[in-house]
């Protein structure tokens, strides 16, 4: 008889509103126009959702020079792209679809407004993300990035200059808190943004992690090594109690015997990881243990965002 696991499965988790849109505009695009379909850059940073792309017809391609094929359609990725590759892909003439989250567009066009208004931005996030880079491209004028307190106090902007701030959607929520913190109290002209920068779903997976981690021997994170809401769930467990969290890319190499001294663990899915893997993570662990599955009750989300109507019609 299998030893009994206790396993507490976070809620939410999995796919968030953005992700899906970006998905199956890549999916639709496919039906309208049939293979192959180019997307710039990952569409969403999850191994399993590109590779099953490929096969139903996607070509990734990190930049649009890469493209052999101008008649066929590009997408470009959820994570939201500078203001130079759509003019690149027009003066290319290639037919494209942005599929940006709304809420990453959202940060797009706070820049755009503090532009207007002349006022230097401060953008907290991760350098090199392909959603920094984007936002980043959204101005011709410096945006100041910062990743942690003390480069807040490094910026070359006076203490009495007005100046405002915009965040990387998928931080963590308590380290942006910390930073946000560190610019009110350096600078004394703080204009904050309309409404939270960062998204609902990065905020509801990490607050499902925060009421597990400490009750977990181990807390599986079903993500990609570059995705950073995986990353930042990651971080979160740790902080949180359980030491021993773990960011998991690849389940058919997970051993499940590493549970043998453990009689509780943790699992969530990151905002750009389908619950099917979640499902193949408990079947494989299941081999080897009797589980008993805990699922907190917890609202469901209910954000939903439409495709483009050039796309729809194809449904």
């Amino acid at each position: 008889m299998n030893k009994k696991l206790d396993v507490y499965l976070a809620g939410p988790r999995g796919f968030c509103a953005g992700v899906e849109r970006a998905i199956l505009m890549v999916q639709e695009a496919i039906k309208k126009y049939g293979a192959p379909v180019y997307v710039r850059h990952e569409i969403v940073h999850n191994k399993y959702v590109v590779d099953n792309l490929k096969k139903e017809g996607a070509i990734f391609v990190e930049e649009l020079s890469e493209i052999d094929q101008l008649d066929r359609p590009v997408i470009f990725s959820a994570h939201g792209v500078p203001k130079s590759v759509p003019k690149e892909a027009s003066n290319m003439k290639l037919l494209f679809f942005d599929a940006t989250c709304p809420l990453v567009s959202k940060i797009h066009r706070e820049v755009e407004n503090f532009e207007r208004k002349d006022l230097p931005v401060i953008l907290i996030g991760h350098r090199n993300h392909p959603e920094v880079i984007g936002t980043m491209g959204q101005t011709s004028k410096d945006i100041y990035l910062v990743e942690s307190k003390a480069d807040v106090r490094k910026l070359s902007i006076p203490k009495n200059q007005q100046i405002a701030y915009v965040t990387q959607t998928t931080l963590s929520v308590d380290d942006t808190k910390d930073i946000i913190d560190e610019i009110k109290l350096y600078f004394e002209n703080v204009v904050e943004p309309k409404k939270k920068d960062i998204c609902y779903a990065t905020t509801n997976r990490q607050e499902a992690v925060k009421n597990i981690a400490e009750l977990s021997d181990y807390f599986f994170v079903i993500g990609s090594k570059n995705s950073s809401n995986s990353l930042r769930l990651v971080e979160v467990a740790k902080n949180y109690g359980s030491s021993k969290a773990i960011l998991i890319d690849e389940i058919d190499t997970f051993d499940p015997t590493i549970l043998n001294k453990a009689s509780k663990i943790g699992i969530t899915a990151s905002a750009s990881s389908p619950e099917i893997l979640v499902s193949k993570m408990l079947k494989k662990i299941g081999e080897k243990f009797d589980l008993n599955i805990i699922e907190a009750e917890y609202e469901k989300e209910n954000t939903h965002f439409k495709i483009p109507q050039k796309l729809k019609e194809a449904i």
